[in-house]
């Protein structure tokens, strides 16, 4: 089920206090809004959306014995990549970054945000459809832009779709599976990443894969690799590498 808004503050806010009121997260069933006001993104980021993009959330209901929550995340890229190439099977350079952001080329195109409240994960996601929000210091994109014209609620639908047999497969235990599919839309092996890390500053890397609990794998200059679990990555050059940074498969399978 897809309920639409015409406004709202915050999509994943709304049902984030529906969880709090002692509501049970209803999978399946989605929040979306024609505008946001008040959305977000990782890191606290403010980002608000104008009619005609994608906005909506949805709920998780955690259970024993599951993949780790985070990996969620990761699930969900999969899902909107699946759903934007059957809304747009000729897009091209379309690409999932870890963790949350859907890229063309080196231009964000959408991006994802988890927020965990007891058993429960909303699942928040963004796409700029009809146009690409002003983001100091990175580069935006639509699909307007790109010159596809997409309509918000036959994506809106098409992603319900691809979730709905993304997230039965990650609760029956496909996540080794669901991480091979995320990895098939991954930008390619050796494509320069930075991250801020609180002990050592800013660490560069080439992309090599995933570690099985869903962290990202960096090749140093050094040549060892390195699991990142947490932080903001950044792209530092699509498919460039560094000296002593190689396209090695790393991923762990």
């Amino acid at each position: 089920m897809i309920r639409v808004v015409a406004e709202i503050a915050s999509t994943n806010s709304a049902l984030l206090a529906r969880l709090a009121e002692g509501e049970a997260p209803a999978e399946g069933h989605w929040l979306v809004a024609d505008r946001q006001t008040a959305g977000r993104g990782r890191a606290g980021r403010i980002w608000t959306g104008g009619l005609g993009n994608f906005m909506g959330s949805t709920a998780v209901a955690l259970r024993e014995g599951e993949a780790l929550p985070q990996t969620l995340a990761l699930v969900a890229g999969v899902s909107v990549h699946r759903a934007l190439m059957t809304v747009v099977p000729d897009i091209a350079g379309l690409a999932l970054k870890w963790p949350n952001d859907l890229l063309v080329e080196e231009a964000k195109l959408g991006g994802i945000l988890l927020e965990r409240q007891r058993d429960a994960v909303i699942v928040g996601i963004g796409v700029n459809l009809a146009e690409a929000p002003q983001v100091p210091g990175r580069k935006t994109v639509s699909l307007n832009a790109l010159g596809h014209a997409v309509v918000r609620d036959d994506f809106a639908a098409a992603l319900a779709t691809a979730w709905a047999e993304d997230l039965t497969a990650w609760h029956a235990g496909a996540w080794p599976m669901l991480r091979g599919e995320w990895l098939s839309r991954a930008l390619p092996k050796g494509t320069l990443l930075g991250v801020n890390l609180a002990e050592e500053g800013h660490v560069i890397g080439g992309f090599a894969g995933l570690e099985p609990d869903g962290a990202v794998l960096l090749r140093l200059a050094d040549g060892a690799v390195r699991a990142i679990h947490a932080g903001d990555v950044e792209l530092i050059g699509q498919g460039t590498a560094a000296a002593g940074v190689g396209e090695s498969d790393a991923s762990g399978g």
